[in-house]
């Protein structure tokens, strides 16, 4: 059984907005330094260096994620508004329905393009054995809750995310109810593409 209420899911909207000299952006940086996650160094990196100015200029959103006990960092989640565009022979007939309510359809290609909702980043703090307090699957129902908390308020169907080609990972989300609908070529920092699969989970 999943056991979320034992987080504090926090916006770093609320150190940014911040008055307060016990919070303020210099606090917010360093909750963030006690951060690590060698298995994923991208993560790290995004968490350290760009998800406070993505946050600043409304491209994402960064929410931490607390041990409620401890007040540990235990991971965090960042959530963006995207374009997506789904090709309808990747879906079944029973999605390309629910598409249709919130898409634009483009006969001729078969496409659906919409606005959704983008898990960016998802990641644990490895540091001194900190990940053992949150569970992978908890850490992702607590982003699909915040999703879900948006989506009243603002109405959309679609939640995404891409993630690396592995077996593994992929069981992951397949387990937690995303679908595999496509692929795509991503470039990193060594200009070395390599593919990320798509997928996706209706609300």
């Amino acid at each position: 059984m999943l056991e979320t209420n034992r987080y504090s899911v926090i916006n770093i909207r609320r150190y940014l907005n911040s008055d307060n000299p016990k919070l303020g952006e210099s606090r917010l940086l360093q909750v963030l330094s006690s951060f690590s996650c060698p298995r994923n160094p991208d993560v790290e990196r995004f968490l350290k260096k760009s998800s406070i100015e993505f946050t600043k200029k409304n491209q994402s959103v960064t929410y931490l994620i607390f041990d409620i006990n401890s007040m540990v960092l235990v991971g965090y989640f960042t959530l963006a508004l995207k374009p997506l565009t789904v090709r309808g022979e990747t879906v079944s007939n029973t999605v390309k329905k629910k598409l249709l309510r919130v898409s634009e359809w483009d006969e001729k290609s078969d496409t659906y393009t919409m606005s959704a909702y983008l898990i960016a980043q998802l990641g644990k703090n490895f540091i001194n054995g900190v990940d053992k307090k949150i569970t992978g699957e908890e850490l992702l129902v607590l982003a699909w809750n915040k999703i879900k908390e948006i989506q009243y308020l603002g109405g959309g169907v679609v939640t995404f995310l891409e993630a690396e080609n592995k077996e593994k990972l992929l069981s992951f989300y397949r387990y937690n109810r995303f679908s595999l609908f496509d692929t795509r070529q991503n470039a990193s920092d060594t200009d070395e593409s390599h593919e990320l699969v798509q997928l996706l989970r209706l609300l």
